[in-house]
């Protein structure tokens, strides 16, 4: 965190014939955080179109009924960050914080949301690991990046969001459900009409720049074209090829014999062994934890390994590449492991 205020952007994108295409927007993103310069926030503000969106290490066919998704015309995208799956229509509006590592401060741009969505009368606070709710239903998942100096804090706002069709695109784990004290996705979420039933993308995304101004302490202005380079439009496109291709979106198929998983408070994980003559040929870790890096990790470290208990247990335990914050969370594995190996 900085002992200074960043010079604060507002951006959303005014090309009405792409704005919606949820893979354009994601490259979009990805511009903004790597061109964002030092002493300076971008609030990126912008809405998918029948959007499912898993985070980057979970398995497409288990959190999306991407068959009903397809013939629906809607898509699937994979993100950057980590976290669980998410539904995005007209009726919700995205948001991101861009930022470099000094500047990053994820407890004041939750604040910037809080404090747009009480001014239009949402009872909101924060709870649980990543979530925004009003009355104990949430309305915001936020999920983050970082590489090297640069960072971005992203989440949902469901301003009117279509419950029927969220319930019908995503798969949610009942153990995740059971966690949360509901017994469906649609009655642990709500809509922010039912606090504001005036309320629309604009209304929101000015209530959301004001309090940006507010709680950062300077005028956010909208962000000048000059910030896009020359090269910015090509960049933006081999992004949106990156994102939409078929190799990002579904990842490996990795025909395993052995397979583990379980749920944890810091989310679900599954671990898909193929073993050969008593070695892990091959590993694919997918979970919705917070951290995305972590699936890979874990995977690396068990590829090549004998199969045995005791050497996957050591491999995980003595492993240097693991941050202190992954320490907690590979401890649960390496129960998994005694478990079930």
């Amino acid at each position: 965190m900085s002992n200074h205020n960043p010079r604060l952007n507002v951006y959303r994108e005014k090309n009405k014939n792409i704005c919606l295409y949820p893979y354009h927007n994601l490259a979009v993103e990805k511009y903004l955080t790597f061109h964002v310069q030092e002493g300076q926030c971008i609030l990126y503000l912008w809405q998918n179109r029948n959007t499912v969106v898993i985070g980057k290490n979970q398995n497409p066919h288990k959190e999306c009924n991407i068959e009903k998704l397809t013939e629906d015309g809607g898509y699937l995208v994979r993100r950057l960050s980590g976290g669980g799956a998410v539904y995005h229509d007209l009726g919700n509006l995205n948001f991101t914080f861009c930022v470099r590592k000094p500047d990053y401060d994820v407890s004041r741009q939750l604040d910037v949301i809080l404090r747009a969505v009480n001014s239009l009368g949402v009872p909101a606070q924060k709870t649980g690991r990543n979530d925004l709710t009003a009355e104990g239903r949430k309305f915001s998942g936020n999920a983050f990046y970082k590489s090297g100096e640069f960072c971005y804090h992203h989440g949902t706002l469901m301003m009117d969001v279509d419950r029927e069709k969220l319930s019908r695109y995503l798969h949610v784990d009942p153990e995740k459900l059971k966690g949360k004290g509901v017994d469906s996705v649609r009655s642990r979420v709500v809509n922010l009409k039912e606090y504001c039933p005036h309320i629309t993308a604009d209304l929101l995304s000015e209530s959301l720049t004001k309090a940006f101004s507010e709680v950062y302490g300077g005028p956010a202005e909208e962000l000048d074209g000059s910030f896009f380079s020359d090269d910015a439009a090509e960049e933006i496109r081999k992004d949106t090829e990156f994102f939409s291709s078929r190799e990002w979106l579904y990842g490996r198929n990795l025909p395993f014999t052995h397979r583990l998983s379980e749920r944890y408070l810091w989310g679900g994980i599954e671990i898909l062994l193929q073993v050969n003559h008593e070695t892990v040929e091959d590993c694919i870790c997918h979970t919705d934890a917070m951290d995305p890096e972590l699936a890979e990790k874990v995977s690396s470290c068990l590829r090549k390994c004998p199969y045995t208990r005791e050497t996957l247990i050591a491999v995980l335990d003595r492993s240097a590449d693991f941050s202190t914050e992954q320490r907690q969370q590979i401890s649960d594995v390496i129960k998994l492991l005694e478990r079930e190996v």
